[in-house]
């Protein structure tokens, strides 16, 4: 298969932040082996002057979701610590990107790049139809953020050479992936782009 990136196409790059790389507070495994991967797609959108997005969680010391509010995760990607800038090898170009900051307020949580934020309305703006996702996790923030794409009317192309989960339980991300695919995503590689 044989995609062309066009100017009604964006890339979304899910997380890359340090506490979900090994070492972080909340690692996914092997999360940083996607960097390179990841950067191949960013290079590309970049070169052809597309518009190229990075989601981060962006949340306050005392967020609903982590353990000591009652939330089911350990303090992670607290406003401006260390843990919540992007991995020091993510290429993010200084044009044409923009970054997206979910679950900024103490009551409210957000898996998806399009909860509480205004990733849908830049997409809009700029005649986005076709979402390319990649990042962490696959059984959370990318699957939600894949399926909030869907569901908001975008055709969402999945990263699967871009990707990596945490499988809290095993299994999860190969059901999260199959969870996208049966919504509508369509799963490419590099290879497949253009």
């Amino acid at each position: 298969m044989r995609i062309k990136i066009g100017s009604k196409d964006a890339l979304v790059v899910v997380d890359m932040q340090r506490d979900f790389m090994p070492g972080g507070a909340l690692p996914v495994p092997d999360g940083d082996k996607i960097v390179p991967r990841l950067n191949q797609y960013i290079e590309l959108f970049f070169k052809k002057g597309h518009a190229i997005f990075f989601t981060r969680d962006w949340h306050p010391a005392d967020h609903i979701s982590f353990k000591d509010q009652g939330g089911m995760w350990p303090p992670h990607c607290v406003q401006n610590t260390e843990g919540a800038m992007f991995h020091k090898d993510l290429f993010i170009p200084h044009d044409n990107r923009f970054i997206i900051s979910k679950g900024t307020s103490r009551d409210f949580d957000a898996y998806s790049g399009f909860q509480g934020t205004i990733l849908d309305s830049l997409l809009k703006e700029r005649g986005v139809k076709r979402l390319f996702v990649g990042g962490v996790a696959t059984d959370y923030c990318v699957k939600n953020t894949a399926l909030g794409g869907i569901n908001l009317g975008y055709q969402v192309f999945l990263l699967s050479d871009g990707i990596k989960g945490v499988d809290v339980n095993p299994g999860d991300s190969q059901r999260a992936i199959e969870e996208m695919l049966q919504a509508g995503a369509v799963a490419v590689s590099i290879e497949d782009l253009s």
